[in-house]
């Protein structure tokens, strides 16, 4: 997903190995300090988690005395990013793995990656030193953003906290094909996705631990504590909730399509105005392994102009805007189809159908069609985002003038390359609350909830939780709500009756 190249360094939450006396229901806790890592550390675990695979793509007191509940630790890294330690083997091999919601399969570096920087710099998992060690064999390879990691199949005992997963089938990493592993600082991925998005149609951890009945419930549910300097990072329980992490009761919307945890959201709102977005309905999912709050481009770019973000100033689009607005207007106010207006005018050369559903393809994705050219790219591009934004100023009954001037002032507030944005710190008071819409019921997010603060005095640097990116069709586009999300609202992931709940986090 967006890369994330912030030029400063501060304080992170690290794993260690430390190993607390178990509680009367004998869990195992792993304990967690901090120590200061560098900016290349910090822009690999972000670069990591958010350009994953995307390939084919009840409650209990805090100590359970339940031995079908287990709770493993989560570490906060970056205030973004959460990993624990598993262990792979008999006896047990230690590795620290993401848990995320947002893929499917499990892999670890291999003993026999030799030829792959990365795999020096972290643990690596032996076979020969597992008396439970199964041979697969099976070659597979996992696509990522900027590489990819690449492997075989092998089938050994899993521990999480104190439950042990009977043979599971996992990616032994041979080949780690970008710098971003290098300088990460976890060693793998343990996914907790359905087997729908699963590399190799691999059945994944959770899965097994419920066919083979280590849990009571087939639920699982995240508590993520957004304080870097907490002593707890955060926790994920396994077979239930536990009470102490959340308020009230949660609210559920249904699982409507197996692979990500997806859901229909609806409305979203800026303070107390409709945005029109999702009024009809949009397709979002749940991400444990995505930072921020992602959106579509055009949607994401009215937010951040509304909270103050600044991003890269776009002449194209302001050119657009200057030239062919008031054509744009005119069309959307005959009754032109939206989707069909960048093609009418000329701006964009091929069935602007996709526009619909406000999917925006990338640049090389247009390249890639003949007789277009990236001029002609951007200009498209563009020409789709100002209908959008003249669309939604329309719902709410602007005036042509003012609506242009607006539409003109969002080319301003585009999202970096990167696609996140950047706001001044000491304006966080002032801005908006907020607002998505699920199940019916309002779930707000204030300044100091989804601004992402880095650094102290003189050198902090606030960057909005809400970072553009397009999912392309048949699974996009999405709305992804990470961690950020997460970190404010306490998540179930009830897979018995394919349901995710939200809850104010405690």
């Amino acid at each position: 997903m967006g890369h994330k190249y912030l030029s400063l360094a501060f304080c992170l939450w690290v794993l260690t190995c430390s190993l607390l006396p178990a509680s009367s229901n004998a869990l195992l806790r792993i304990g967690l300090k901090k120590r200061r890592l560098d900016l290349h550390s910090i822009n690999a675990a972000r670069m990591t988690r958010e350009e994953k695979s995307r390939e084919g793509i009840v409650g209990m007191p805090h100590y359970l005395h339940n031995s079908d509940e287990d709770i493993v630790t989560l570490k906060n890294y970056l205030d973004a990013q959460y990993f624990g330690e598993i262990g792979i083997g008999t006896p047990p091999q230690n590795f620290t793995v993401i848990f995320d919601t947002g893929s499917s399969n499990l892999w670890v570096p291999s003993s026999k990656c030799y030829f792959s920087i990365a795999c020096y710099f972290h643990s690596r998992y032996r076979s020969s030193w597992s008396s439970t060690y199964k041979k697969n064999g099976k070659s597979c390879e996992i696509n990522y953003g900027s590489g990819s990691v690449a492997g075989f199949f092998s089938q050994d005992n899993v521990e999480v906290g104190d439950l042990t997963v009977k043979d599971q089938v996992f990616m032994e990493a041979t080949r780690e094909g970008s710098l971003t592993f290098v300088l990460a600082k976890f060693d793998g991925i343990l996914g907790l996705g359905f087997q729908e998005i699963s590399v190799g149609d691999a059945v994944p951890v959770w899965y097994n631990m419920v066919q083979q009945g280590l849990v009571k419930e087939e639920v699982f549910s995240f508590w993520l504590n957004r304080d870097p300097d907490a002593k707890e990072g955060g926790e994920i329980v396994f077979g239930g909730v536990d009470r102490k992490h959340f308020k009230g009761n949660h609210t559920y919307a249904p699982v409507t399509e197996k692979g990500y945890w997806q859901f229909e959201m609806g409305d979203i709102l800026v303070g107390n105005h409709s945005t029109g977005v999702c009024k009809g309905g949009c397709a979002a999912i749940v991400d444990s392994g995505t930072s921020l709050l992602a959106g579509p481009t055009p949607i994401v770019t009215e937010i951040n102009h509304a909270i103050g973000a600044e991003g890269i100033v776009s002449a194209e689009c302001k050119e657009v805007v200057s030239q062919y607005g008031d054509l744009i207007w005119d069309l959307l106010i005959s009754g032109v189809q939206p989707d069909k207006i960048c093609s009418q005018i000329g701006l964009c050369l091929f069935n602007g159908a996709r526009y619909a559903s406000y999917g925006i393809e990338t640049v090389v994705e247009k390249e890639n069609r003949k007789g277009v050219l990236p001029e002609d790219d951007l200009l498209c591009t563009a020409c789709e985002m100002t209908v959008i934004w003249v669309q939604n100023q329309l719902r709410q009954k602007g005036t042509k003038d003012k609506v242009l001037k607006y539409v003109n002032e969002l080319c301003e507030s585009l999202p970096s390359p990167a696609g996140e944005s950047v706001i001044g710190c000491d304006s966080i008071s002032g801005m908006p609350n907020i607002s998505f819409t699920i199940a019916n019921k309002t779930f707000n997010l204030t300044p100091e909830q989804y601004i992402l603060r880095t650094g102290e005095g003189l050198a902090s640097v606030c960057i909005s939780g809400f970072m553009a990116l397009d999912v392309p069709p048949p699974r996009g586009p999405l709305w992804i709500l990470g961690d950020v999300f997460m970190g404010v609202y306490h998540t179930v992931f009830d897979f018995g009756n394919l349901r995710l709940g939200f809850a104010e986090a405690a």
